[in-house]
């Protein structure tokens, strides 16, 4: 697989790997020695970047990733993220006090077997720290080794502008897709401004762009899709299959499939973006990774833009939606 370079000259490979499925949100959870075995696959084909948390779980993910990719250490790179109270094993808000990030780091640092994190993302803006000190802590970490880079997660544009003024930043991480296309308004204008890389997650909308889902699908208990208004709404689900339509005239032309179009229309926006699909199965993976290799014209892509609909729905439920900055 080719690579591509995020901001501070990080490169990692076009397409990475996000990894909570394997832990948490989209049931059933596999075993972990299935997790392990796909995770190192991952990396026989070529993908280097490897998108974790410590809420996933929690913990359980961290401890997935780390020791599936342990003897593979020098040919990857390891994203993970900081930034809620874990102490009871549950989320209890978001806590990016100094204090905390710095034990967070020693914690991940441990359960991913290694002694340098690559990119570690602050996972939600908190309202009652400053962002300045939340970089200014991450700059400490980078200056002591234990990190490589730094990160934000679902920030916005002015967090974005402060934290960077402190410590460069090498990723945003945020949702993107062909029906996400918020980080269009200013958020992609900023980072290609600053020099910030995209490392958008959800590219295939949590599974429906992949035209898998209908108006007769139903979700496991404890999906994470269950909570999400763009699929418990009937209507708004039924309306947004014409996303799929598209893609899957699309795909018919090319060859391909509609996961494969929605990945590579993501990866013509810029060549410093980075998605993570994820996934638990190896076909599903290797389908995706096939998604870096197809070409969408600018015929295509004015085909797509000309008929994409509006997406209805909104894509969290009013509590995520809250600890969004925007």
């Amino acid at each position: 697989m080719k690579s591509r370079t995020l901001g501070q000259g990080f490169q990692v490979s076009e397409i990475g790997l996000g990894c909570m499925g394997m832990s948490q949100s989209f049931p059933p959870i596999p075993d972990r020695s299935d997790s392990i075995a796909l995770l190192r696959a991952a990396v026989e084909r070529g993908v280097t970047l490897f998108d974790t948390a410590q809420v996933y779980g929690p913990f359980d993910n961290e401890e997935i990733v780390g020791e599936a990719l342990e003897p593979l250490r020098d040919q990857v790179v390891i994203a993970t993220k900081f930034g809620f109270e874990l102490s009871t094993g549950q989320s209890r808000g978001t806590d990016s006090r100094p204090e905390t990030i710095r034990s967070s780091v020693d914690d991940s640092l441990r359960r991913l077997r290694t002694d340098y994190i690559d990119l570690l993302y602050q996972h939600r803006v908190d309202p009652d720290v400053p962002i300045e000190d939340v970089a200014g802590t991450v700059k400490e970490l980078i200056e002591a080794g234990k990190v490589r880079h730094f990160g934000l997660s679902e920030a916005g544009v002015q967090n974005i502008r402060r934290a960077h003024a402190v410590q460069p930043l090498t990723a945003l991480q945020s949702e993107y897709s062909l029906w996400w296309r918020e980080p269009e308004d200013t958020i992609i204008p900023t980072l290609e401004e600053l020099g910030i890389g995209f490392v958008p997650f959800s590219p295939l909308g949590k599974g429906f762009l992949t035209g898998a889902i209908d108006i007769t699908t139903t979700f496991g208990e404890g999906d994470f899709r269950n909570t999400v208004p763009r699929f418990t709404d009937a209507t708004a689900r039924e309306a947004n299959l014409a996303f799929v339509e598209l893609v899957r005239t699309i795909a018919e032309r090319k060859g391909a499939t509609p996961a494969q179009v929605a990945l590579a229309w993501v990866l013509s926006q810029k060549p410093w973006i980075v998605p993570i699909p994820g996934t638990t199965k190896l076909h599903r993976l290797e389908e995706n990774i096939a998604a870096a290799g197809l070409e969408l014209t600018e015929d295509d892509l004015s085909e797509i833009e000309d008929a994409l609909p509006e997406a209805q729905g909104d894509r969290y439920s009013e509590a995520n939606q809250k600890m969004i900055d925007r």
